[in-house]
């Protein structure tokens, strides 16, 4: 089952195991994530539900959008998303019901962790891609930050496809694989990943059991 949850980054802390060892952790918050549907295998050809994450104004969406809450007496979401499980999968979901981190996760479960990237604008190749630059010696100038060539003019007379070159660096969905979950805070909606995972302070993420890891619920 690939049952996940949608939070909020709240930043970076460290806790303390049994042993001593200190270890960084990512401070996520999970309230509330709504099912605002439920597929069945007899209605839709497959199990699976819907989940709605960050309130917002009904205004704010276009019609289609609005209507799938409407029709289902629910506010409306920023954030939806449809989780699929497979047809053993046993499914006690109900429209309107808040799913809770401490139903789906348990301590030391891998999980798979995705959301944008920190925007850094338009960058060379030395930040980008971690290019060396060229020689600062021998009297070279105003070619310390260049890429240095891109292609040649015979064969095959174009810019190969996927070049790395300078350009937009960051704002996109990253996924952090093979994490783990160090700590569940029922009590507050939070649970803390050992680790960093993409986006900025107040970033929607979403946590979900890792795609390579057999989890045993």
């Amino acid at each position: 089952m690939r049952m996940g949850i949608y939070g909020k980054k709240l930043g970076m802390t460290q806790i303390f195991n049994e042993e001593g060892l200190r270890i960084p952790v990512t401070v996520i918050k999970t309230d509330p994530n709504v099912i605002i549907e439920v597929k069945t295998m007899e209605k839709h050809g497959y199990n699976g539900i819907r989940l709605g994450f960050e309130a917002q104004k009904s205004e704010r969406l276009n019609a289609p959008d609005r209507g799938q809450f409407v029709k289902r007496d629910l506010a409306t979401y920023r954030n939806v998303r449809e989780i699929r499980f497979d047809a053993e999968d046993q499914m006690n979901f109900n429209v309107g019901q808040e799913v809770k981190v401490e139903e789906i996760f348990r301590v030391g479960d891998p999980v798979d962790v995705t959301g944008k990237s920190k925007g850094k604008g338009t960058q060379g190749v030395m930040k980008r891609y971690n290019f060396a630059g060229f020689e600062s010696t021998h009297g070279a100038h105003e070619y310390f930050r260049h890429g240095g060539s891109i292609g040649c003019r015979l064969t095959p007379g174009r810019v190969v496809k996927g070049k790395k070159m300078n350009g937009r660096m960051g704002n996109r969905r990253v996924t952090i694989q093979n994490l783990k979950v160090a700590r569940i805070m029922a009590e507050d909606n939070v649970i803390l990943v050992a680790g960093a995972v993409p986006g900025s302070t107040n970033g929607t993420v979403f946590v979900r059991f890792a795609a390579k890891k057999v989890v045993y619920l």
